[in-house]
């Protein structure tokens, strides 16, 4: 036992001292090397300099620079190598950490999606919640309807079940579009006490022409939501206005959804108002009102791809996979035919709470910017007008045909478009001119004039993509824009570009 612990305590003296030995030599090594080592080759060099002659001292700069300059180049390439090791090491640790935390966020989006469709689920469960009702009240259904997954749909159709749809317009209401304009103002003026000048007007009903998207755009409190009501009013069937929540994602909050758990649809006010239009034959009109609570291409883009369908039998709008026994009458096999004459009106203002309107919404859409309140106008009583769709678009086909682009006018757009594309990188695209030529006769129809129509159209169309460009490097363009204007257009005539180009200007 005492024998085997004296040579346990030997043995660790002698373990630890081969470590400190082996640290010892190290250290001895580079002292050696630097210091013994670097002073004897000092020593050699001294002494055998005293018998250098002046072309063994060029020689011996010559090499010392060329290995002083080996050794710089040598350390900073070593430099170099370590950093980029480092960083490649840090960015592999940051990817790994990037990988862990979006499988944790993928996780919990997951969660958070049941946890949503659960409780949406409850909304109409059998606990006799109504969805639909303002203040969560009890909803009991209707004995009398029969019984479908569609209670709101199913009452439009039984409201609609006796009634004579085909429109008769009387002669009076046999207007064209400059009287249909005047009609309207003093409509509005007279009975609703909204006052709207001619250019704004003339340009709603051109932008019914030219799209059946229209966005609203301005100030607050200018009349935005008003004019489409008042349009309603004007025609005699109410604008459906649809309060957009900042909660809107996707389509299922716009047009609904079907809930698993009782098999009953989840009826929005927005679904029963495209449902209501395939009764009726006159303007309908939808209203999104501050559509840019939430992001416009995410809830509509569906709805803004099938507007450009040029086959109008192909605008069908996915409501449920199949039809069932006590589906809605108008139903297509789960699907509604779109109508042709229903408009979606969205109105926006641009403040810090809402979302930018993207290229591709503005693109679908005629913009109209209200951003002034007009003047009072004493206008006598008139009454509204009963208007079918079928002779609206022949109010917009004669204009077409009665008053098209002037050559010089395309001709001087041409150059425009050349200019632009060249110097700013925008371009007007067919999507665009298509609905210039569309929008140009009906506004002029409506007694305005061509160059004013373009210049509107150009402001908000064109200009406005201005906004996402480093224009503080664009002035000599932005210059000879202006220039540009005046001389293929006349000067004074494009103000509503000129008075864009000159807000940018205050910006330099």
């Amino acid at each position: 036992m005492v024998e085997f612990g004296r040579y346990y305590i030997n043995f660790i003296r002698e373990f630890f001292q081969k470590i400190v030995d082996f640290f010892k030599g190290i250290f001895q090594v580079f002292s050696a090397l630097f210091l013994d080592g670097v002073s004897d080759l000092f020593t050699d060099f001294m002494l055998a300099s005293i018998h250098f002659s002046l072309l063994d001292w060029v020689m011996t700069i010559i090499v010392f620079v060329i290995n002083i300059v080996f050794i710089v180049i040598l350390t900073m390439k070593l430099a170099q190598a370590l950093k980029r090791y480092i960083k490649f090491s840090k960015q592999e640790i940051e990817k790994d950490e990037l990988v862990a935390e979006i499988a944790f966020l993928n996780q919990k989006a997951i969660e958070l999606i049941d946890e949503k469709n659960k409780i949406l689920a409850l909304k109409v469960s059998n606990l006799g919640i109504n969805p639909d009702h303002p203040d969560g009240e009890d909803f009991e259904e209707d004995p009398n309807l029969p019984q479908s997954r569609f209670v709101k749909l199913i009452q439009v159709d039984l409201d609609y079940k006796d009634v004579v749809t085909t429109l008769r317009m009387k002669d009076d209401d046999m207007i064209s579009l400059k009287d249909l304009v005047t009609r309207f103002i003093n409509f509005s003026a007279s009975k609703l006490g909204l006052y709207y000048n001619n250019k704004i007007i003339s340009a709603f009903f051109a932008g019914m022409a030219a799209s059946k998207t229209m966005i609203l755009e301005g100030i607050s409190g200018t009349g935005k939501t008003s004019l489409p009501y008042a349009m309603g009013k004007f025609f005699n069937h109410d604008a459906a206005i649809i309060a957009v929540q900042p909660s809107w994602r996707d389509r299922a909050e716009m047009i609904g959804y079907l809930n698993e758990f009782t098999k009953k649809f989840n009826e929005t006010d927005f679904l029963k108002a495209i449902y209501e239009t395939t009764y009726r034959e006159d303007i309908n009109i939808i209203v999104l009102d501050e559509m840019n609570l939430a992001r416009v291409e995410y809830y509509f883009a569906e709805l803004l791809s099938l507007l450009e369908m040029p086959d109008h039998d192909q605008w069908l709008i996915d409501i449920v996979p199949n039809t069932e026994p006590g589906d809605p009458k108008n139903f297509h096999r789960g699907k509604i035919l779109l109508p042709q004459n229903v408009w979606f009106i969205g109105t926006a203002n641009k403040d810090d709470s809402t979302f930018i309107i993207t290229d591709k919404v503005y693109d679908r859409a005629t913009p109209i910017e209200i951003n002034t309140k007009s003047q009072y106008i004493d206008a006598p009583p008139t009454e509204g007008v009963t208007f079918s769709y079928d002779y609206l678009t022949d109010l917009f086909r004669t204009a077409f045909k009665e008053h098209p682009m002037s050559l010089a006018a395309v001709e001087n757009l041409e150059k425009l478009d050349n200019f632009i594309t060249k110097n700013f990188k925008v371009t007007f695209g067919n999507r665009i001119m298509k609905q210039i030529r569309s929008f140009v006769p009906v506004y002029v129809a409506c007694g305005g004039s061509e160059y004013e129509a373009l210049d509107y159209m150009v402001a908000r169309k064109i200009f406005r993509k201005f906004e996402g460009l480093n224009l503080p490097f664009l002035q000599t363009e932005i210059n000879d824009l202006s220039k540009l204007l005046d001389k293929l257009f006349g000067k004074n005539e494009f103000e509503e570009c000129q008075a864009f180009l000159n807000n940018i200007k205050k910006q330099f």
